[in-house]
């Protein structure tokens, strides 16, 4: 009998072991995988989501999981970065030959390939590998504008919070989901330029140790020090508090966006913290803080659709619960 690196050269004889179907960002969600482990982390990013819908007839895409048998080569202290590649309508990006994604848009579908070695950082993996494959293979299979931001609302009526890092979008996402806003997301948000419906992921919100003075010792304070710390590329720290196992309020289905806000580091003062601001300057920053969506083809349609809606500047005011009082506001009057 043949080895197998000579009958099986390509591993096409890996065996499934299972699947599930979850409604995510609009679209039907077809996971399967040859790996438990991989389909823990499946759960892990999305398994008790509220199930979003863009339409009423949803489109279906499959994600492929597959643990192979390569050895990744990398240090033991993290792996390096996502390489991105592209060619022939195909999307992906890769640690090395043994970790990568290939995503085809057309065929609705994608592949995620693991090495063991990747398994022993689950945070990297499901951030760069799943995540990426997800979220790319939604947005584009659906033509969804992707958007480095955060969203919540009330009412179904949603405000994107759009900022530099730094800004405080995360600070200011934690404290309206503190106040009972509807969550959509703290980092990415896709939208549907032609109904300018939004949805997202609202499985997770990240909170630096230096943001919990403003909560004191209440049991969300609690919560977010119990909750695991992850370690960006960067270096920085935070708590990772997952937002469906404490009863907060997630947005049960996509937000109607309704305005716009561009967060500030620098202070009100004496003037109020939400000032309105030109269309023309509303564009100039998604321009500069949106590169990546802006070279999209639906961007022209979205951006046209948004420069109708309000527009405004949020600065800093003396505790996080000023800004959640000006959204609110804002809210109430839409």
């Amino acid at each position: 009998m043949l080895p197998d690196v000579i009958s099986d050269p390509f591993g096409e004889r890996s065996s499934r072991l299972t699947g599930k179907r979850l409604q995510l960002l609009g679209a039907a969600v077809h996971f399967a995988s040859n790996s438990r482990a991989l389909m823990r982390l499946v759960d892990t990013a999305y398994a008790g989501l509220p199930p979003h819908r863009l339409s009423s007839a949803a489109r279906t895409l499959r994600v492929n999981l597959l643990l192979g048998s390569g050895v990744g080569r990398f240090s033991r202290a993290e792996p390096p970065p996502v390489a991105m590649i592209s060619g022939s309508g195909l999307l992906g990006g890769a640690t090395d030959r043994s970790n990568f994604v290939v995503i085809s848009p057309e065929a609705r579908a994608a592949l995620v390939l693991v090495s063991p070695q990747m398994l022993r950082f689950p945070y990297q993996t499901r951030y760069e590998l799943l995540e990426f494959a997800v979220f790319t293979l939604a947005a584009r299979a659906q033509q969804l504008v992707p958007l480095h931001g955060a969203c919540v609302g009330r009412d179904g009526r949603g405000v994107l919070l759009i900022g530099a890092s730094g800004s405080g979008k995360s600070t200011v996402a934690l404290h309206c989901l503190l106040d009972g806003f509807e969550f959509l997301s703290e980092d990415s948000v896709f939208v549907s330029p032609a109904t300018m419906l939004a949805t997202g992921v609202a499985n997770f919100v990240h909170v630096r140790a230096d943001s919990l003075r403003w909560l004191g010792r209440d049991r969300a304070a609690a919560a977010i020090r119990k909750s695991p710390v992850i370690r960006r590329r960067s270096g920085v720290k935070k708590f990772e508090l997952d937002l469906r196992r404490d009863g907060f309020r997630l947005a049960k289905s996509p937000l109607k966006i309704v305005g716009a806000v561009i967060l500030s580091p620098q202070s009100a003062g004496n003037r109020p913290l939400l000032t309105s601001i030109s269309r023309s300057a509303l564009l100039s920053n998604l321009a500069d803080t949106q590169a990546y969506a802006a070279s999209q083809p639906p961007w022209r349609e979205f951006s046209r659709n948004l420069s109708g809606l309000e527009a405004f500047e949020l600065r800093r005011g003396r505790h996080p619960r000023e800004a959640v009082d000006a959204l609110r506001a804002f809210l109430a009057k839409r």
